[in-house]
C-alpha cells in the first residue's frame, strides 16, 4: 500500500478528463496514468483550458501552471506555439503548460486584464506569480521560468 503524503506527491490534472490525481513524486517520471480515463497524466503537451478547467488546473493542482493567452490569428502567438510545446515536454514532471484562446474565453482574458497577446502568466498555489507579454525564444522563456519559480 502506498503511503504517499502531500509533501512527497504531485497533484496534477488529467489533460483529457480534467480529473485531479495524486501521484507519488518518485513515480512522476514513470508516465503515470489517470485512474478515470487512463490517459497519461504528465503528457508533456499544452492543454487547452476553459473557465471550468482553468480553476481545476490553477487552484487544485500542486504543479505550477504556465498559461499562454493567445488567439489563432496572432502571428507572434503562432511563433510561440513550438516553444511552449518544447517547454511542456521538457518540464512535464514539474510544470503544466496550458493555453487559453482569448477569442473563445473572453471572460478569462478580461479577468486577467489581458491587453496584448501572447501573454504568459505563471501560477503557483492558485496565485499569479509572474507575467510576461510578447513572443520569446526558448532560452528567454527558460530563464524567465527559472527566475520566477525560484522566488
Amino acid at each position: 500500500m502506498n503511503t504517499a503524503t502531500a509533501q512527497d506527491s504531485i497533484v496534477a490534472a488529467c489533460p483529457q478528463c480534467h480529473a485531479v490525481v495524486r501521484v507519488p513524486s518518485d513515480r512522476s517520471g514513470e508516465h503515470p496514468k489517470c485512474p478515470r480515463c487512463k490517459s497519461e497524466l504528465l503528457a508533456g503537451k499544452p492543454v487547452a483550458l476553459d473557465s471550468t478547467s482553468f480553476t481545476t488546473y490553477v487552484d487544485r493542482t500542486s504543479l505550477p501552471v504556465l498559461v499562454d493567452f493567445w488567439a489563432p490569428w496572432c502571428g507572434p502567438c503562432r511563433m510561440m506555439a513550438p516553444v511552449l510545446e518544447r517547454t511542456a515536454q521538457e518540464r512535464a514532471a514539474s510544470l503544466q503548460v496550458a493555453k487559453i484562446n482569448t477569442d473563445e474565453q473572453q471572460e478569462l482574458a478580461g479577468r486577467f486584464n489581458i491587453r496584448s497577446i501572447p501573454t504568459l502568466i505563471l501560477f503557483r498555489d492558485g496565485r499569479e506569480i509572474s507575467r510576461q507579454s510578447g513572443a520569446v525564444d526558448g532560452g528567454a522563456l527558460a530563464r524567465w521560468l527559472d527566475s520566477s519559480l525560484a522566488h
